[in-house]
């Protein structure tokens, strides 16, 4: 969509930070991430008993794992992106 708005095609072999940088369009993946972490900021400050703690967690019911593999939580899913982040 963005190389349409310049009017670029594959042919003239123009990559997609160029384009970015010419329509100064922000690049998804990183706005992605960026509203990640704002909402993981909130999600630590709240300290009451709201519904964030209890998404974290969260513990799967209806999936069975394997003998010694403890149940999936949302937070280790969670943790282990931090760990990927970083």
């Amino acid at each position: 969509m963005e190389s349409a708005m310049l009017g670029v095609s594959l042919k003239d072999r123009i990559r997609n930070e160029g384009v970015r940088r010419r329509t100064k369009v922000p690049d998804i993946f990183q706005t992605i991430s960026k509203l990640k972490w704002q909402w993981a900021d909130l999600a630590c400050r709240i300290c009451d008993d709201r519904w964030i703690k209890t998404v974290l967690e969260w513990r799967s019911r209806l999936s069975k794992r394997s003998v010694g593999r403890l149940p999936a939580r949302w937070r280790n899913n969670e943790i282990n992106g931090i760990r990927v982040d970083v």
